[in-house]
Order: C-alpha cells, then structure tokens, then sequence
C-alpha cells in the first residue's frame, strides 16, 4: 500500500482526482465554521497556545512559555486555518472477512477507503491522522499535513495486524482523550458490537467537540446471507465454528441482520452524526462521492 494509487483502474483515479474540487470545497465549508478565514498560514494577531507535536513548525514556539512550564507550546494566530481529520480503523479480526463472491475483505476494503480520504486530505494540505484497533488501540499517528506523512499513513495500516475482538465503546473513549485539536473523525468499521456502547463512545468524541462520520463496511454475504447447503461458518473473535443448516434459519438470520442495521442507522440520526453504510461490491468512487455528497449538504450555506 505504499502506493494506494496502484490498487485503483485508470477510470476510477481519473474520478478520484475529479473529486478532489469536491473535497477542497467541504474541507473549506467545514473549516469556515470554525475560523476567520479559509485559506493557510499565519496572521500577525495572535489568538492561543497549543501544544506542540511532531512536523509543527519550530518557528512559532512560544519560548517564553517553555522557559516557565519546560513544555513546548506553539503559538495560533486568529488566521490559522489548519484542518485536521482522524481516521479510526477497525483491525478486529471480523473485519478479516471475505465471501466468495467479494473482490476483496472488509479490511481491504475499508483500507482502501482510508487511503483514498488520506491522499485527499493531504492533497488539501490539511493534516491527517490514523488510529488503527480492535480491542485495544494498536497504533496512534498524530495529524499532519507533510506530504510524506501518506507514505507513513499507508505503511502503517499496511503492517497492523488483524487481530482481536470489537471493543468500540471504549475505544471511543480513549481516542478521544487522545485527540487534541478538534476536526473531523471518520470511524471505519464493520461495527459488530453493542450498539449502546458503541454510542457512548461516539459521543464522547462529539463531546470533544469533533464532527463525526461513521462508514459501516459490511460484506454482501452478511446481509444477503446467501449460502444454501450445509455451511461450516468458522467463528471469529473469539466465536467457534458451527455447521449450519442455512435455509432453516435465513429469515431469522436477515430479520436480526437487519434489526442490528436499523438501530444503528436511528441511534447515529439521532445525535446526527453522518453514517454511510458500504458494502464490499461497491465501487470505491461511487462510495466516495456519496460520502463527499453528504458533507457538502451538511454545509452551511
């Protein structure tokens, strides 16, 4: 994956790039929201601290501060316009799955996806960060907006393993103590755990002041579950493995499916985060455009 371009057709990079217009508009009608001016760099006027990370420029710490607390500060001025965008990636070992008739696993997919909003974000010259997870949080990489950090972006979810179960809620909780500088947070998951718990998560992270996305990658075969003779299903995250009878139990298996689906479409509506739910067969273009679609209608205007 150091280069995600090459898991793409021409066709759907030349729409990738196509969307890039799109992205640049959203990424300034969301930033509008939160500062005086849309475009980078800074102003003579200054507003606040923040601490310093890694790749900030060294020009703006504030040594006065260092020299009274021994902690790195920067300082922001009213202009400062920097963007930042945290994508959170599910590595459970669910995510590992893959029916005959899907080109790639959900982990794939979802890293594709991933890919693909990074290289836009970056193409903004806005940060981006990347925290990967199953039960625990695996890897954190602070946002940044160096365009060598895609390479490192990539090479990470490249090399995380998939491993563990679903422990969303509280992995909610912690990335949110982690992130420092409110944005956009865009969650990617098959979302297979307590719906209850997953929202008390995600609405800590609303707390912290972040928009949210959710984009729920689900494989065709989970919800079309369309399997007719006996079937060993090997058990995941932690589950054991059953030989099933599966046209005894289909309609009961798409009713509870389904119900799973609905609860979580209503408790995202309700605290209005964005939530797209993607299938596997999908088109990564068709996807991204309806993702970009939705922020720029969630545009003021």
């Amino acid at each position: 994956m150091e280069d995600f371009r090459k898991y793409f057709d021409p066709q759907t990079l030349s729409k990738l790039q196509g969307l890039q217009l799109k992205a640049r508009m959203i990424v300034e009608g969301y930033v509008s929201g939160l500062h005086k001016s849309p475009f980078h760099g800074f102003s003579a006027e200054f507003a606040e601290h923040r601490e310093y990370v890694p790749g900030d420029d060294l020009r703006y710490v504030d040594w006065k501060v260092f020299g009274k607390t021994d902690r790195h500060y920067l300082k922001q001025f009213e202009e400062e316009t920097n963007f930042s965008c945290y994508l959170l990636l599910d590595t459970s070992e669910s995510m590992l799955y893959q029916s005959a008739d899907a080109p790639v696993s959900k982990l794939e997919y979802a890293q594709y996806i991933a890919a693909a909003l990074a290289y836009l974000v970056i193409r903004q010259q806005d940060a981006i960060g990347l925290a990967t997870f199953s039960d625990r949080v695996l890897t954190f990489v602070e946002a940044s907006s160096r365009a060598s950090h895609l390479k490192q972006l990539l090479q990470v979810m490249e090399d995380c393993p998939a491993e563990g179960e679903s422990e969303l809620g509280p992995i909610f909780h912690d990335i949110s103590e982690r992130i420092r500088r409110r944005g956009l947070v865009v969650v990617i998951s098959d979302l297979f755990d307590d719906v209850e718990s997953i929202l008390r998560g995600l609405k800590h992270l609303r707390h912290r002041r972040h928009d949210v996305c959710v984009i729920q990658v689900i494989d065709p075969a989970e919800q079309d579950f369309p399997f007719e003779e006996p079937t060993l299903f090997r058990g995941l995250e932690g589950m054991p493995n059953q030989m099933v009878e599966p046209r005894s139990l289909r309609k009961a298996y798409q009713k509870e499916f389904e119900d799973f689906l609905k609860q979580t479409r209503s408790a995202l509506r309700e605290v209005q985060m964005d939530h797209l739910l993607v299938r596997t067969t999908q088109p990564l273009d068709v996807v991204l455009s309806s993702l970009l679609t939705r922020r720029m209608h969630r545009m003021p205007r």
